[in-house]
């Protein structure tokens, strides 16, 4: 592979400073046209580039095209990272700042002194000591999550153009937005994206693969209660808001949620409670690595509710799941090249692989369901959602080089005869 001249650090700490924050609250695609900021320039990096088929579409969604330069019929692989950043911590004026040669002690952000990036609390640090590490200024997010993948997957696509000689596949592009309110792929087009296998670049720590996820549904406890005047109310008011805080109240302290549940174990967790006497409705998250975990928590959970309904024999509920995603395990298994292909790029990235496990979901659960068996790559990115976000440069290049060579694993592993 040719000497790669990065310019992954370049681009992240420029998108870094365009404010992308998904809004939960809002029933648009994408839900804030903020996004569509971010869209624009990546669009263009791309024409720049070279890429002639790159867009935006009405949705917010980029997609592009890297052309194969091999006679051999490789599959169609595609890079997707998302655009948005958490509506969890502000993603307004971020002022990114470089740490160059990282001595390995405690980071103090300048613009919020209370905000430490302590090392016994991060200790992925350790592994940075003469890197290049970036955070904010302690006022804001930093947008790693996603935006270093964005740089990466932007870097490698400028390397391979510009580099006819090393010889690959088709790449397609996909940037998505909203993934961190979980409608992140919603309104991709799968008929136009026309790949065949996929990679999510947003994972944490250098050298894993992450090609498990959560399965996940959603609850929702709608509580019907018998609201009457509170001065005539003795011996008929049922307040649906008691009921739910009893409903709440009732699940176990010391198992079955987040706070207490680490590795392969699920959990049952109330997100929101919201209502009147009348009626109030309680809203969960329910995550398990199986679809028998999630059955046997949600059977749990409405056995502690029908409990609790005993004692209010005039109220009524209502117990509804949602279905959300489910382990893309279940799918990469079916297909190990996919998997494969990414370990050996990386030991050619000169990495030890790491094949984890997210106790969460990515875009890519759900494009594995939809068609495009789709594990996750690291970016690099730690201590995402917070004003302690950071990031290191070398491990950006690291997923450059990655990319790289994914890219021409796929093209050396397919066999000569399938020509096209």
């Amino acid at each position: 592979m040719t000497k790669i001249n990065y310019t992954a650090a370049e681009r992240f700490l420029k998108y870094v400073k365009i404010d992308t924050q998904s809004d939960p609250e809002s029933p648009t695609c994408p839900s804030t046209e903020k996004q569509k900021d971010l869209g624009k320039v990546l669009v263009a990096e791309l024409l720049e580039m070279g890429i002639t088929d790159a867009h935006m579409d009405e949705h917010g969604y980029v997609y592009a095209t890297l052309p194969s330069n091999t006679d051999k019929k490789v599959p169609v692989i595609c890079y997707c990272s998302h655009m948005d950043t958490s509506p969890d911590c502000s993603g307004k004026d971020v002022n990114p700042i470089v740490h160059k040669n990282y001595d390995g002690k405690d980071i103090v952000l300048p613009n919020d002194k209370t905000q430490i990036l302590r090392v016994s609390e991060h200790p992925d640090l350790k592994a940075q000591i003469g890197n290049d590490v970036i955070t904010t200024d302690g006022t804001t997010l930093l947008g790693a999550d996603n935006k270093a993948g964005l740089a990466e997957i932007m870097d490698a696509v400028h390397h391979l153009y510009n580099h006819p000689e090393i010889k690959h596949g088709t790449i397609r592009i996909l940037f998505t937005p909203d993934e961190e309110i979980g409608r992140g792929v919603d309104k991709v087009d799968m008929k136009k994206l026309a790949a065949d296998f996929g990679y999510t670049v947003d994972g944490e720590t250098v050298g894993h693969l992450e090609d498990e996820t959560f399965s996940a549904d959603g609850v929702n406890i709608t509580i019907n209660g018998i609201s009457t005047h509170p001065g005539f109310a003795k011996g008929k008011m049922e307040s649906a808001i008691k009921i739910a805080s009893d409903i709440v109240a009732a699940l176990p302290r010391d198992t079955r949620s987040p706070e207490t549940t680490e590795l392969h174990e699920g959990f049952i967790h109330p997100t929101s409670i919201s209502g009147l006497i009348e009626k109030a409705v309680i809203k969960f998250i329910i995550r398990s690595f199986s679809v028998d975990g999630l059955k046997r928590l949600e059977a749990f959970l409405q056995h502690i509710t029908e409990e609790v309904m005993k004692n209010y024999p005039k109220s009524t509920f209502n117990f509804e799941i949602i279905e959300q995603y489910r382990n893309m395990k279940m799918i990469l298994d079916k297909h190990p090249n996919v998997s494969a292909n990414a370990i050996e790029a990386m030991r050619r990235s000169g990495l030890t692989p790491v094949q984890s496990s997210i106790r969460g979901g990515t875009d890519g659960s759900r494009l594995s369901y939809m068609g495009l068996p789709c594990p996750n790559i690291f970016a690099g990115e730690h201590a995402f959602h917070s004003k302690l976000e950071w990031v290191s440069i070398q491990d950006m290049q690291k997923a450059v080089d990655t990319l790289v060579n994914l890219a021409i694993v796929w093209e050396e592993r397919t066999p000569q005869s399938a020509k096209s």
